[in-house]
């Protein structure tokens, strides 16, 4: 299969490309900058130049495709302003792939993260959020698995709060990020609220597993480890840096701190039994153990 990818030169999006390549799917990546261009070609991709932004050039790549993954997300979480460019940036990319998809059957793949569930671990067929910092790509996602209806074989693959490989990645690496640039391991909240993990390999195989068989207007979990207490990712991350750990305020991790703060486990078992996934990458707290240094 022809596949065109956004985003596939991060951290999530290099492993999918990876994946993709060795099951002999033929691979397009869209990148914005000279070095995206030349890491996706290393790895055996064509590379179509532009950003998220360049709905023209995004348009074009999706009709050529015979499938398509998208992963690009902005970085800037620095304020709910940058956030809310992100979900818009993001939201007009979608529309514009899903646009180009339709009455295709074509597979198109979308992202989000994985929902809250309140006194229990979420589960694929639980609604993802409206509200929030974050809302808005809920939003977003939820309105585009209603292309199934108009001849698109859309689906939606819910990450956790951290993809990791080699000891960073996601919230947790975003913690240890904060820590080398304060000299303290603070985490949000109690540090009792669980956060789901995935290695990016593992999340990498789900991908192509829902690009090849996953029914339209379906959503799946990428949770390989249904959720740590942050304190215990706190104190891995605490010991290996060498630094004390404390209890530090939400709004010290800017507008996602509410995000951070809360307790959110979830479960895969319906991914893994429907779709045969299953997860065999280091979990989260064996992979900062291993591979995290100061």
């Amino acid at each position: 299969m022809q596949v065109f990818v956004t985003g596939g030169t991060g951290n999530i999006g290099s492993a999918v490309v990876a994946e993709l390549l060795g099951h002999d799917h033929h691979v397009t990546v869209l990148a914005r900058s000279a070095a995206s261009a030349s890491a996706a070609q290393a790895a055996g991709a064509a590379v179509v130049r532009g950003g998220l932004a360049d709905l023209d050039t995004v348009r074009a790549a999706a009709e050529a495709a015979e499938g398509v993954i998208h992963l690009a997300f902005g970085n800037d979480f620095s304020s709910p302003q940058a956030l809310a460019q992100n979900v818009a940036e993001e939201t007009a990319a979608i529309d514009t792939i899903g646009e180009a998809l339709i009455a295709s059957d074509r597979p198109f793949v979308i992202v989000s993260g994985t929902p809250a569930a309140a006194g229990r671990a979420s589960v694929e067929t639980d609604p993802l959020p409206m509200g929030g910092p974050v809302g808005g790509r809920g939003a977003t996602v939820s309105r585009a698995l209603g292309l199934a209806e108009r001849g698109v074989r859309i689906a939606s693959v819910r990450l956790p709060r951290t993809v990791h490989k080699n000891g960073g990645g996601g919230f947790a690496g975003l913690l240890a990020h904060a820590a080398r640039q304060s000299g303290v391991v603070g985490y949000p909240g109690t540090g009792e609220q669980r956060w789901p993990a995935v290695h990016s390999l593992d999340a990498a195989v789900l991908f192509r597993l829902v690009l090849e068989r996953a029914e339209a207007g379906t959503a799946w979990h990428a949770v390989a480890d249904e959720g740590d207490a942050v304190r215990d990712i706190a104190e891995v991350i605490g010991r290996k840096l060498g630094l004390e750990v404390q209890q530090v305020p939400a709004e010290s991790f800017g507008p996602i701190g509410p995000v951070l703060a809360a307790d959110q486990p979830a479960s895969s078992a319906f991914t893994r039994a429907e779709l045969g996934w299953m997860p065999s990458q280091l979990s989260l707290l064996e992979d900062l153990e291993q591979n995290l240094t100061a």
